[in-house]
C-alpha cells in the first residue's frame, strides 16, 4: 500500500464530510446519510483488493 492510496482514501473522507455538513445544514439529513454510506462503500471497494494482496503475502511468508 503506497502513500497515494492513503491520500485517495483521505480525500474521499474529506469530500464526504464536506458534503455531509452541507446537506445537514440544508435540512437534507436523509441525503447526507446516503452520501456517507456511499462513501463508505467506495472506500471498502477500494480496500478489498488490498486485503486480498495482504492474505496472499501472508500465505507466501508462512508457506500456507
Amino acid at each position: 500500500m503506497n502513500i497515494g492510496f492513503i491520500f485517495k482514501i483521505a480525500a474521499i473522507g474529506i469530500i464526504v464530510a464536506i458534503l455531509n455538513q452541507i446537506l445537514v445544514r440544508a435540512g437534507r439529513e436523509e441525503h447526507a446519510m446516503i452520501i456517507t454510506i456511499a462513501g463508505l462503500i467506495v472506500v471498502l471497494m477500494m480496500l478489498i483488493p488490498q486485503i486480498g494482496e495482504l492474505f496472499t503475502s501472508i500465505k507466501s511468508v508462512f508457506d500456507l
